[in-house]
């Protein structure tokens, strides 16, 4: 039994080219109500605006959930320079030496959106003797508005001021070869696994073992989108994406199955369960061990809910940048999604 594909793909590149950087949710929320809408299912949300598609299951005894957080790195206006240029602040672990130079959206509280880049106050070996030594932080990249403007006035009157959310450019692709290489995979990918998983339940009328709740949080990256779940779930399975690094066995072609992150191991039983979900589905798979990462399944945990935690997720290359990883991986995800949803 295998999603739909072709599904997938379009829905991740959808998914991707809408703005959700951590908690704004105002473009993302109708994209999601559309996508459940289509295929039957309806959508509630929380006070933290957090996206929940429950599913009936053939056991209505137990409530189990599958996590995939819809918030993305960002930036936030933060102040205006003497030459019109804004000052920014992180939204998540942005790497400033990474989004050098890349295309930015603004989108102001008034509703307007206005484009720039990101650039460094030393921006052209050129004109400076250290720009290509000076540090990039928040304190030296700066968005250039793509507007005739020249002080803070003339940027104010355009409606742009404090508070206001960035953007960046996700600049997705698909190789001949295979490789997904875009900003946000992380975690817009598992988002679309989601999707293909509950297409394929309304398309063949199957309901999953348990009852199940698919959570789309905004705050993950700041390290809270799962602190606050349904009483009701009793097991929380956050998939994301699976680091690469020194350590790791896993792969871009490959799911991973997580057994610790930086704060825990995750439950026992439950990851045992994942990884006889993806021995049975034929995945290929790696477990592995995560030392500078979190998920939505350990702040779940940390949030004091009475919950087994797990994750699982695709390899990808070079998180928090221009990510990459590989549609064998990414199906491999959405089996092991399948697997665990239908045999428990």
């Amino acid at each position: 039994m295998k999603t739909d594909f072709s599904f997938l793909l379009d829905t991740l590149q959808r998914l991707i080219d809408t703005p959700s950087p951590v908690g704004y949710y105002v473009k993302m929320k109708p994209v999601i109500e559309e996508y459940a809408a289509s295929l039957g299912y309806t959508v509630t949300y929380d006070n933290r605006d957090t996206a929940y598609i429950r599913v009936e299951g053939e056991d209505t005894s137990k409530t189990v959930c599958i996590g995939a957080h819809a918030d993305t790195l960002g930036l936030m206006v933060r102040g205006v320079n003497a030459d019109g240029t804004l000052r920014v602040r992180a939204l998540g672990g942005i790497n400033f030496a990474n989004v050098e130079g890349e295309n930015v959206t603004i989108h102001t509280r008034g509703g307007k959106t206005y484009t720039g880049m990101l650039v460094c106050a030393h921006h052209s070996s050129h004109a400076y003797s250290d720009a290509k030594t000076m540090e990039r932080n928040d304190d030296t990249v700066f968005v250039l508005l793509d507007a005739c403007v020249k002080t803070p006035a003339e940027v104010k009157a355009l409606g742009i001021g404090n508070g206001d959310y960035i953007s960046i450019d996700p600049r997705f692709t698909v190789t001949e070869a295979g490789y997904i290489k875009s900003r946000f995979l992380d975690n817009k990918v598992a988002m679309a696994c989601v999707f293909s998983v509950l297409k394929l339940l309304a398309e063949q009328k199957i309901k999953p073992k348990y009852n199940t709740v698919f959570a789309f949080p905004f705050y993950e990256e700041i390290g809270f989108g799962g602190v606050c779940i349904p009483q009701e779930i009793s097991e929380y399975i956050a998939v994301d994406i699976a680091i690469l690094g020194p350590d790791s066995t896993g792969s871009e072609q490959a799911v991973t199955v997580f057994a610790k992150d930086a704060s825990m191991p995750y439950d026992y039983d439950l990851t045992n369960r994942l990884i006889a979900a993806a021995e049975r589905a034929g995945c290929a798979y790696a477990v592995d061990v995560f030392f500078r990462y979190g998920s939505d399944a350990s702040q779940a945990i940390k949030g004091g809910n009475n919950v087994r935690a797990a994750a699982f997720g695709m390899g990808v290359y070079a998180s928090h940048g221009v990510e990459r990883t590989h549609l064998s991986g990414v199906e491999n995800t959405a089996r092991l999604m399948l697997s665990y949803i239908l045999e428990g």
